[in-house]
């Protein structure tokens, strides 16, 4: 049937050749039969030989109307943006004023796709026959894809102003705009500038990101042209910090400018028109005089104007007070902890600092605990709003928290509240980013779209993919047609001319090709061939391990199968860099076991090299029948692997090697071993050599608990009664550095930890914030000294989470009375003296010396661990020397 096809479109390619058919005798249907005939082909499977068949034609038929139109069906729809041949037809039948046709095709080539030419020329042919709905909604859409386009922009704004729709005029407006900005067309930026301040003045982010870039483009004095026409806008705003700071902006542009230094003036006036002292510190700054700077001028009144009968100042010592008066020179302050105090007004200036009276400081100064707490907690963007200004107008979640827990807020108060604060940073219109700062945040004097709220946060973030999770985050709540969308697309973009080939530019080519399928005319912003940048790819392991999104760790082996003859062996190496059982799984649906069988193999010899997905490999698919059947070697060979590992993990954070991720590893082999019982499981089922084998091993792990090993020498003793286990003696001297204490002392414990990091860790924040506030650190003897408590403090709570995290709480109910350990009160005859001695034996948490309680981990409960009733005992510590015997040995009470 597919030799019929073919032979069938080669018939008509040859009948058209001979009938040379003039393009003025074809018509709509004509191409919908070849539409049929291409559903045939892609019924049959033929698309790749039909297009050769046809490319092959238009080698010596450059003009073959069937040839084109199949052959850039069967491209386009392979790659929307190529579009070449249908493009020469379109052009080929608008030339002979064939519309119907043209009409025809230029849809087709839009069914896979925006498309600039074919939007254009239908735009083109309905102005020409006066259909002008239809004409305006093609502008609408290549508006959309063409973004060189700002008239038609204009245009669609004007009519959608005249029809009443002000916001999307606006919008439009708005677009137009940024496309003449990038032309540096400054008499239609101008123009637009001004109608935009006519429909929409407070839109002051918009206008300031906007000047930020007509300033690049056309120049300063421009741009102080378009901030005073929206100054003029906002002149008479009762918001007097609207105008001030459109004034502030342009004396930062030209600090000589004598209107803006006089409009600035009276502005100052009419916001403090109230002060009691306004025109003494205008006086005071020489904010009047010209030859003062004006920079220093401003900073000198904005400082004095803060302070005023009724305000609310901070001093580091005294706290919160309230100003009772400003006579001459002198104030007078009423603070918390020092009332009716006086100090001259330029020692206050620099001494205090002045709060507004919705600080958070304030607010826990004259609120009571539970009001304030209420107001926090049910008025979460209130909070955040007033904790961010608080904060300096710059600060982070961390911060935050410092200052309400757990003054006003509990730890369980702050886990639900935090949520809801978090929820507010993200899509509060008046919040966003610190420039710069990803990870800080500051209230905006104005509101902010989220298109500008995330291309803030995209400018904000430094890691790549920080910044790929942002655009991401963007193209799911907008289209990619706005300059903001514009900016960081080119981010990604640049990483494809780079000469040698990242992760970043393989993260940026993947990300962009699953872009280009939902936007195909995006794909002509940036040319590039995926296949290529993955040959260029030098160490494919190395490169992959560093793409940390998972997501594009799955799009990147979801490529390789689609186009790589050897995936499969692809995927063996880089199985360590993406533990997922992604790569397994799919191994073993596409039958190849060999490769799995392979990779087990593999890591099992190089399990130390390649510990961590060893461990990730065995611990996932041990249950599995299938897997364990294509395990090659013992189950034994692997529990020696993890009993090595667990040996070295411990080692290597003794050595401070590598710490977090040997405790990581420590964890992980721990809890195979001993909380799945896998050794356990193992023995009850071994033979007697195997049994010592895996505790000669054991005993070789210094640190391990002393109560795992019991544990396990009981099982086998019991399985294997004559049995004789090497290095008894020694095995029972390992004490660990884990663990074992009271369930008492392990809550106590717990109260220690939590006091520390919710009332010591944030008084000791205060403490620093305080201390920054005297300046100077060099010779700040505040901050020195808390530096050093918070230096103290976190080496405490790293040691006792360490210490929580290695305990084993001991029951008495499990407390073995055979012998010395721990838990048990022993009596012993100090065969010197002729006396008994009685001693509970318990951990470090429950140790008392001067009540006869002794650590098993001290150097007298190290030489007692372990001995049974009756045991003569002889050792020296400390050149000392003991010698006892064992009278008694019984559980104690806890």
């Amino acid at each position: 049937m597919s030799d019929e096809l073919k032979k069938q479109l080669q018939e008509k390619l040859t009948e058209e050749k001979w009938t040379r058919a003039a393009l003025s005798s074809y018509s709509v249907s004509q191409f919908e039969e070849f539409d049929s005939l291409i559903d045939k082909i892609h019924g049959e499977g033929i698309a790749n030989d039909a297009l050769t068949i046809c490319n092959e034609h238009l080698t010596h038929t450059q003009n073959s109307v069937v040839a084109l139109y199949i052959s850039g069906i069967l491209r386009i729809e392979k790659r929307p943006i190529d579009d070449q041949n249908l493009t020469a037809l379109i052009e080929l039948f608008a030339d002979h004023h064939k519309w119907k046709i043209v009409e025809y095709l230029c849809n087709r080539v839009l069914q896979y796709g925006e498309n600039r030419f074919a939007l254009k020329t239908l735009a083109h042919w309905y102005e020409t026959e006066g259909l002008e709905d239809k004409k305006l909604e093609i502008w609408e859409r290549l508006i959309k894809v063409d973004y060189e386009e700002s008239e038609l922009v204009k245009i669609l704004a004007q009519k959608k102003e005249e029809n009443g729709k002000i916001d999307e005029a606006i919008d439009l407006y708005k677009k137009a705009l940024h496309r003449y900005i990038n032309k540096n067309d400054f008499s239609n930026i101008k123009e637009i500038w001004e109608k935009l301040i006519s429909l929409k003045p407070d839109d002051l982010s918009f206008y300031e990101h906007a000047e930020t870039k007509i300033t690049q483009v056309a120049g300063i004095q421009k741009s102080i042209q378009l901030i005073y026409s929206l100054f003029e806008a906002h002149k008479n705003n009762k918001n007097k910090d609207i105008p001030i700071s459109l004034l502030k902006k342009i004396l930062d542009y030209d600090p000589q400018d004598p209107r803006a230094r006089k409009e600035l003036i009276e502005a100052y006036k009419e916001k403090y028109k109230g002060h009691s002292y306004l025109n003494e510190y205008i006086k005071l700054s020489s904010l009047e005089q010209n030859f003062r700077n004006i920079h220093e001028a401003i900073e000198d009144f904005e400082k004095h104007i803060e302070f005023d009968v009724g305000n609310f100042v901070f001093h580091r010592s005294w706290g919160v007070g309230r100003i009772r008066s400003i006579e001459n020179n002198e104030i007078v302050i009423d603070f918390v902890k020092k009332r009716n105090h006086s100090m001259s007004l330029s020692l206050a200036i620099e001494s205090l600092t002045a709060l507004d009276k919705s600080h958070i400081w304030v607010l826990k100064a004259v609120s009571s605990k539970e009001k304030l707490k209420k107001m926090i907690m049910t008025k979460p963007r209130w909070a955040v709003e007033t904790l961010i200004k608080s904060l300096g107008n710059d600060t982070n979640m961390r911060e935050i928290k410092a200052e309400l827990v757990p003054a006003i807020l509990s730890q369980r108060e702050w886990n639900t509240w935090s949520v809801k604060a978090r929820e507010q940073l993200k899509t509060n219109p008046m919040l966003g980013n610190v420039p710069g700062k990803s990870d800080r945040y500051m209230v905006r004097m104005h509101p902010v779209s989220f298109e500008e709220k995330l291309y803030t946060q995209f400018r904000a973030e430094r890691n790549f993919f920080s910044r790929l999770k942002t655009i991401e985050e963007y193209l799911e709540k907008a289209e990619p047609d706005t300059e903001y969308f514009n900016e960081m697309l080119e981010y990604f973009i640049g990483f494809l001319r780079l000469e040698e080939v990242n992760e970043n530019t393989i993260t940026s080519a993947l990300f962009l090709s699953r872009l280009f399928r939902k936007y195909p005319y995006l794909g002509e912003k940036a040319d590039f061939n995926l296949s290529e940048l993955f040959e260029r790819i030098g160490d494919v392991r190395e490169l992959f391990s560093k793409i940390s999104d998972t997501e594009y760790k799955r799009l990147f082996l979801e490529y390789l199968k689609i186009n790589s003859d050897k995936w499969a062996e692809a995927y063996k190496v880089l199985l360590p860099a993406y533990l997922n059982k992604y790569i397994i799984d799919t191994l073993k649906d596409a039958g190849r076991t060999d490769i799995i069988q392979q990779i087990v193999t593999e890591l099992v010899d190089r399990y130390k090299e390649e510990r961590e997905a060893f461990i990730w490999l065995i611990r996932t698919y041990i249950d599995e029948k299938w897997f364990m059947e294509l395990l090659s070697i013992s189950f034994e060979r692997v529990l020696i692997n993890f009993i090595h590992l667990l040996d070295i993990s411990f080692r290597e954070i003794e050595n401070s090697k590598n710490v977090p991720f040997n405790r990581k590893i420590n964890r992980q082999v721990q809890s195979f071993l001993f909380q799945e019982e896998r050794i356990v499981k193992y023995l009850k089922s071994a033979n007697e050599e195997a049994a010592i084998r895996v505790y000669s091993l054991l005993i070789d792990v210094e640190q391990l608990d002393p109560s795992i090993l019991i544990s396990i020498k009981n099982i086998i003793t019991q399985k294997f009664p004559d049995i004789k286990l090497p290095g008894e003696v020694e095995a029972v001297k390992s004490i660990p550095r884990g663990i074992m204490a009271t369930q008492a002392s392990y809550e106590a414990k717990q109260k220690e930890l939590k006091h520390l990091l919710e009332v010591e860790v944030p008084k000791n924040s205060k403490e620093i914030g305080a201390a920054l506030l005297l300046g100077d650190l060099k010779e700040n003897a505040e901050y020195k000294a808390a530096k050093e408590k918070q230096e103290m403090l976190n080496s405490t709570i790293g040691k006792l989470k360490e210490e929580l995290e290695k305990v084993q709480i001991v029951k008495p109910e499990n407390v073995d009375a055979n012998s010395i350990g721990f838990g048990t009160v022993v009596t012993l005859l100090n065969n010197d003296s002729g006396k008994e001695e009685v001693y509970t034996i318990m951990g470090p948490w429950e140790s008392d010396p001067n009540k006869g309680v002794i650590s098993y981990l001290s150097p007298f409960g190290v030489e007692l661990y372990g001995h049974k009733k009756d045991e003569n005992l002889k050792f020296t510590i400390n050149e000392r020397e003991y010698d006892y015997t064992v009278k008694d040995i019984k559980p104690a009470k806890f």
